[in-house]
């Protein structure tokens, strides 16, 4: 395989949300044929609004694509989940962990440079200022799935999420054309992030899901994991050394940007040479009565 790196219930809506809004409605290119409607958008008390992603199936990977590990396609089934509406920006970021790791510096735009173990600490310390209990063990690096807290998507759960019930290359349709309108990447981002929300959002309401900063995924990277992961709630490897990396930045190419494509990183990045501005992430949790396995 060609290796790659990143180029370049109502008391519980009560407590969580503050004020609920459906997500504008999104103008597709041709190609993109979305199964579900556009579920509500909500508030968290951190002031960080989340999705309700509803239980359902897809076909995760892509046996046309460009790499082997991204086969065989197969049929996942996910229990609900909320994810954050756009990747975690600067302001967020800071007003959390006392410092922003970025390069390029706007409070709007999303938090990058940031290596697997700021993005875990930042879920843990967003659980504890909302009484949630945090997900992971911070010496460790083990995630506590039955926690209520924040934590980083399974790679299942964010291609679900980036596709949205669509079924094209792209979230946005199978015709290139149409990534220029839905995100930033190498083509059009001046060589630079853009402020979150600045593109239109996909059809469940989540911006920037196929561009503008890569996102780290709490699973381990395996490259024939698709062959032998379960189909209902798949999580990663027990063990490797490499954490998954997902979605198109703004010094990608297209191809990187696809739902399926699959890349991999070190969590930790000695060398300041690798280009870590363009990773950043955005947070998953459970959602209370959706099922999903606990172990």
């Amino acid at each position: 395989m060609l290796r790659r790196r990143l180029l370049l219930g109502l008391s519980f809506l009560a407590a969580l949300a503050t004020g609920c809004t459906k997500p504008e409605s999104t103008q597709m290119a041709d190609g993109a044929k979305t199964t579900l409607a556009g579920p509500t958008i909500m508030r968290t008390k951190s002031g960080v609004e989340m999705v309700l992603l509803p239980a359902g199936e897809f076909t995760m990977g892509d046996d046309n694509g460009e790499e082997d590990d991204e086969k065989p396609a197969h049929r996942v089934e996910l229990s609900a989940f909320y994810m954050d509406v756009c990747e975690v920006t600067q302001e967020s970021f800071r007003a959390f962990m006392g410092r922003n790791t970025s390069k390029s510096v706007a409070d709007q735009q999303p938090v990058e440079q940031v290596q697997w173990p700021d993005a875990i600490q930042y879920c843990n310390m967003r659980s504890a200022k909302e009484g949630l209990k945090p997900c992971y063990d911070l010496k460790t690096s083990q995630c506590d799935f039955a926690a209520d807290g924040y934590r980083l998507p399974t790679e299942a759960e964010w291609e679900y999420a980036c596709r949205a019930g669509t079924t094209a290359r792209w979230s946005c349709g199978d015709d290139v054309n149409g990534l220029a309108r839905h995100a930033w990447y190498k083509q059009n981002s001046a060589k630079r992030p853009h402020p979150v929300k600045q593109k239109p959002a996909n059809p469940w309401g989540l911006f920037d899901m196929d561009g503008n900063v890569s996102e780290w995924c709490n699973d381990f990277y395996g490259e024939k994991h698709y062959a032998a992961s379960p189909a209902k709630d798949p999580r990663g490897p027990e063990s490797g050394n490499e954490r998954v990396v997902r979605g198109g930045n703004w010094a990608a190419s297209e191809l990187y940007c696809r739902a399926a494509t699959r890349l991999k990183e070190q969590p930790r990045l000695a060398d300041a040479c690798f280009s870590r501005d363009v990773y950043g992430f955005r947070c998953v949790r459970r959602a209370p009565g959706g099922g999903g396995r606990e172990d």
